[in-house]
């Protein structure tokens, strides 16, 4: 292309149209000036340009501009004197430098072309580079110049700051604790579910320390050569120490410090060997080496054993869901930049958003921002946040349009659930019913729990399966019939009946534990494991359960039933209204014969109706 483009610039310079004005002879230049018939001449070098009072005839074209050759070879000392003589203004052009037209048109594009293949080169060699640098690891290292997090910026957890500031202080201060002869532990691992800050906390020990922090996920060490992932782990060490003291986090451990022979391949396959190089090096620190490790894992349970024992990850430092407290300080650090209105209160909205982490409420104050921008709002109001608390736990609203068969369903199914919850003492308070439709479901009943709970006792969690058996009870009350819309009700209350029976003990088999199903937390279901138990024992089970279910579905049907004139008015308010609140229900159901004192968050959805 550049070869092509000084082609292409020599053509036009030598072929293309000129603008210069037609030759003039000499000798006819000299009788014109004679005649003073020139009125201003420009020379430069042997080359005359002149401008003519008068136009003539030049090669069959009338002109008054012209062009002539100054005749060096021969001379003619008086021109400039006979131009001066006859009145010709003389405007005199120093000679070109022929050298920078040389370098220009020649020189220059060879000097590209040479650049040009350079760059070509070192790209190559860069991607040589590249091939050979796969035993490299991919860490991010935050410096101390950068702008810092400490625990400040971390609400709640307080026993797990407390564990922590014990690396500050080593950090900050190793000399003291070597002169008593203690050594820190060379490894914390953070547990916790997911969004519960763990990374957080980790650069958070890094800022209150004001270390450098690497970081790196453990899924980011296995390639699929043999041998890359171990290399990565040294050179990720290696770096370390050049930092020192310095921390080295590593998220979600479990990809690659999985229990070894658990899975498939041999003891050579490649997350092997990066586990066995990972715990190499961690043996291999010495004790002047200032580097603490911090892990975080949602999956304690599956860990290798070698990774646990003393010197290695020998502290874990539990980070929990935060409660109604940790929630409203998590909510105030997630809205102190935002402009909020004077009817938000967090701390009731702490109270209504039980279970969630604090990444989900950091996504509550988003999604509440972004909905009050939507409507060009000054400010954030409290209805900005119950829609965004509806659209993250229920899902977003769908224009939906139902024939009037169906919504008369969806009305009495949602009513159902409502009716069963209100009138059982021990079930958590219906906050809204709504058969507007949100995500998959065509209706929901929303139970939000007045305080935090960590024990459920039997008389509670049959009063669940109730309120779930309650859609599918009024159906068949009023309708003489049942749908497909229970197919969600009918999915979780068996899950719970079966916990019920063969992990906590509330069946009919005593205080035994039959754990046929291990919970599979990624894939959202469970997977049976019939080994553990005998036929006949899986087949008392199965009965145990059916039974249970039959029991609450019963009670359900009574309550409906006892209750069908609240049902009726119920069903008819959110045909008229959509969506009925906690305030309305009070006055349609009438009150309540004693409040649930604690619960957990349960959302009813009838999604089998979509």
């Amino acid at each position: 292309m550049l070869l092509a483009l000084v082609v292409a610039w020599n053509l036009f310079a030598f072929f293309g149209p000129s603008s210069r004005p037609p030759e003039l002879p000499y000798s006819r230049f000299l009788a014109e000036v004679d005649a003073e018939n020139v009125v201003a001449v420009r020379i430069s070098g042997a080359t005359i340009e002149g401008e003519l009072r008068e136009p003539i005839e030049i090669d069959e074209t009338s002109t008054n501009r012209f062009v002539t050759h100054y005749p060096e070879s021969v001379g003619h000392p008086d021109l400039v004197a006979r131009l001066d003589r006859h009145g010709v203004t003389i405007d005199v052009e120093p000679p070109p430098n022929e050298l920078v037209g040389l370098l220009f048109v020649n020189v220059l594009p060879l000097l590209l072309l040479l650049g040009l293949l350079w760059w070509i080169g070192r790209r190559s060699l860069a991607g040589q580079m590249e091939m050979f640098s796969f035993g490299r690891s991919r860490v991010r290292t935050y410096t101390t110049e950068r702008p810092e997090v400490t625990f400040g910026d971390v609400a709640d957890a307080e026993e797990a700051k407390e564990d922590l500031r014990q690396v500050v202080e080593f950090l900050r201060d190793p000399a003291k604790y070597r002169r008593l002869g203690a050594r820190l532990p060379r490894g914390f691992l953070l547990v916790g579910p997911p969004g519960t800050g763990k990374t957080l906390l980790a650069r958070a020990v890094a800022g209150e320390a004001n270390v450098p922090f690497l970081f790196i996920s453990a899924s980011e060490f296995v390639e699929m050569f043999v041998g890359v992932g171990a290399s990565r782990v040294r050179d990720l060490f290696t770096q370390a120490k050049k930092h020192a003291p310095s921390i080295v986090f590593i998220d979600e451990l479990d990809a690659v410090g999985r229990r070894r022979g658990a899975g498939v391949g041999t003891v050579n396959d490649e997350r092997e060997q990066t586990l066995n190089q990972l715990l190499t090096e961690m043996d291999g620190f010495d004790e002047r080496d200032d580097i603490v490790v911090l892990a975080a894992t949602n999956r304690p349970d599956v860990l290798d054993p070698a990774l646990l024992r003393p010197g290695r990850f020998d502290r874990q430092i539990v980070v929990p869901m935060p409660d109604r407290e940790a929630r409203e300080q998590i909510l105030r650090i997630h809205t102190q930049r935002m402009r909020l209105g004077d009817d938000v209160d967090l701390g009731e909205l702490a109270a209504q958003t039980v279970g969630m982490s604090g990444a989900d409420l950091a996504n509550l104050a988003n999604e509440a921002a972004l909905l009050a921008a939507v409507r060009d709002a000054e400010v954030v109001e409290r209805r900005d946040f119950d829609r965004a608390l509806d659209k993250i736990l229920l899902g977003a609203e769908r224009h939906t349009v139902l024939n009037r068969r169906d919504r008369e369903i969806v009305a009495y199914h949602e009513a159902g659930h409502a009716v069963v919850a209100w009138f059982s003492p021990e079930a958590d308070p219906v906050s809204k019913v709504t058969i507007v439709p949100h995500g998959r479901a065509l209706g929901v009943t929303a139970q939000l729990p007045e305080e935090d709970r960590y024990n459920y006792t039997r008389t509670y969690l049959c009063t669940r399966l109730a309120v779930m058996l309650g859609g599918r009870s009024a159906e068949e009350v009023v309708f003489d019939e049942i749908t497909t819309g229970a197919e969600s009700d009918l999915v979780e209350a068996t899950k719970l009946a079966r916990r019920m029976v063969t992990r906590w003990g509330m069946g009919d088999f005593g205080p035994v534990a039959l754990s046929t199903d291990e919970e599979q937390p990624f894939l959202g279901y469970e997977l049976a494991k019939p080994s553990e138990v005998s036929d006949a024992t899986q087949a008392a089970i199965d009965r145990n359960v059916n039974e249970l279910l039959e029991r609450q579905h019963a009670a359900a049907r009574k309550l409906v039933s006892e209750h069908r004139e609240a049902l009726d008015r119920l069903a008819a308010a959110l045909l008229d209204h959509e969506t009925v609140h906690r305030e309305e229900l009070e006055r349609i159901l009438g009150p309540r014969s004693r409040r649930a004192s604690a619960g957990s968050t349960d959302y009813h959805a009838g999604e089998g109706f979509s």
